[in-house]
């Protein structure tokens, strides 16, 4: 038969065709072909059909079914295609700075694979009756990939539980706990409780960009001694929590974490009052969460030091330029700030104390992870003058990684009535692992008591 709509001929096998007998309609304009099966095939009759057929469709006028296919090049399906060019273009284009990244990814998934080969090795004695096949990871580039942080990240929050449960310090109590996040997310927390002195306070800590709460025990435990329970928690991306080891997507994602850990902490502490100290991004997450009124009327105060309220990028082709590239390269690592780049201490023991910790990140910055500090110190400095809470802002003079200038401008334009500032010459970005962090801990200490 032969469909004039779509030009579908079908053919039976071991079929012969008559040549056909053509019909016209004088009130459709429109030639009718009727063949007739014969028992045996010929080709001369099959090529004559072809030729006619074809002429047909040659000097056939255009009616509706083009105009019809003409209006689909506006149509949702048409959009969907361009939208997969326009795709395809840009991975083209990006493809040459991805290819050390894949290939890491599935080097990463090779040898996952490999560990999950020998397992069912060594399982295959015991159930050789069920066989079992198992892709390697590797084929799987996209899901190798989060199986690599999976594991990595579990690894770093096994690092962070022992070394709680291996601390055995007589005058403080230090327990953690696993919090999830509104968005499902495993973060890691800790706590630090006096033994022998009464709680008189609560102070929930945030660390910095690449550490982890872990790094302020010292200083948590100088806290103990003096009447305060001190809460941790590791942000996203950061020691014992989910997340690519220093990757952050959205640092609102930190501000979320924070107020619902906040809400945590007082919930078990309903009589005390509640302090946070943040330091450098951390201090900036801080900072971004008490602007929320809600946030404001539950905190008694906040410490920060170096806070990243003010950060000069390596180069100002990067303020344009950081937008584009952490969305379409958003893991993409850029060599401005590892453990041979800035100085954050001038004491060499805290320097190779923090490098060799493997819960520390000592590689290069991440695009999306670099955007989104640019992104929080913009927002800051429009916002100063909403700040209403008690303040206390340490940094130091020569810290070359947070701007001590815009540590001045958010006290002086900050609207708390209760405020302090303290620039420490000569000190460096990292201000509790100085020379000098038993006389800055008594500082804040002192601040704190004063308003307990």
């Amino acid at each position: 038969m032969i469909c004039s709509s779509s030009r579908t001929i079908v053919i039976p096998r071991e079929a012969k065709f008559q040549y056909p007998k053509i019909y016209k309609h004088s009130h459709l304009n429109v030639k009718t072909y009727v063949y007739h099966w014969k028992p045996r095939f010929q080709s001369k009759d099959f090529s004559r059909l072809i030729r006619s057929n074809f002429r047909r469709m040659a000097i056939e006028p255009l009616t509706s079914g083009a105009s019809g296919r003409i209006n689909a090049l506006f149509s949702l399906r048409a959009l969907r295609s361009f939208l997969l060019l326009l795709n395809a273009v840009v991975l083209f284009l990006v493809l040459p700075f991805r290819g050390t990244r894949r290939a890491s990814a599935i080097g990463s998934g090779e040898k996952v694979g490999k560990e999950v080969k020998q397992e069912s090795r060594r399982k295959g004695s015991s159930s050789s009756s069920a066989a079992v096949v198992r892709v390697p990871v590797a084929m799987l580039p996209h899901r190798s990939a989060a199986v690599v942080v999976d594991k990595e990240a579990a690894a770093r929050r096994s690092l962070a539980i022992q070394r709680v449960v291996q601390d055995d310090d007589n005058e403080t109590v230090r327990e953690f706990s696993l919090f999830t996040s509104a968005r499902g997310d495993t973060l890691f927390t800790q706590s630090w409780t006096p033994v022998s002195a009464t709680v008189r306070g609560v102070v929930v800590l945030l660390h910095g960009l690449n550490e982890h709460s872990g790094r302020y025990s010292d200083f948590a435990k100088r806290l103990n001694a003096n009447g305060f329970k001190v809460y941790g928690m590791d942000w996203i991306g950061h020691g014992g929590s989910d997340g690519l080891h220093a990757y952050v997507h959205s640092l609102d994602f930190a501000v979320t974490d924070m107020k619902m850990f906040l809400e945590k902490v007082l919930a078990e502490n309903p009589e005390l009052p509640c302090f946070c100290f943040g330091h450098s991004t951390g201090g900036a997450i801080i900072l971004k969460a008490v602007l929320d009124p809600k946030v404001e009327a539950k905190v008694s105060g906040i410490v920060v030091t170096s806070p990243a309220v003010g950060v000069q990028p390596s180069h100002p082709i990067f303020v344009v330029l950081a937008p584009i590239i952490s969305f379409l390269l958003p893991r993409y690592q850029v060599s401005v700030t590892n453990k041979k780049g800035l100085p954050v201490s001038r004491d060499p023991e805290a320097l190779v104390a923090k490098y060799s910790d493997p819960l520390v990140y000592t590689g290069p910055l991440r695009v999306r992870t670099g955007y989104e500090i640019l992104r929080i110190t913009s927002y800051l400095q429009q916002n100063m003058n909403r700040l209403r809470v008690p303040l206390f802002v340490l940094h130091g003079m020569d810290d070359t990684v947070t701007d001590p200038q815009a540590s001045r401008k958010l006290y002086e334009e900050a609207a708390s009535t209760d405020k302090s500032l303290k620039l420490l010459e000569g000190l460096l970005h990292d201000l509790l692992f100085e020379p000098e962090r038993e006389t800055i801990m008594d500082d804040i200490i002192q601040w704190l008591n004063c308003r307990v």
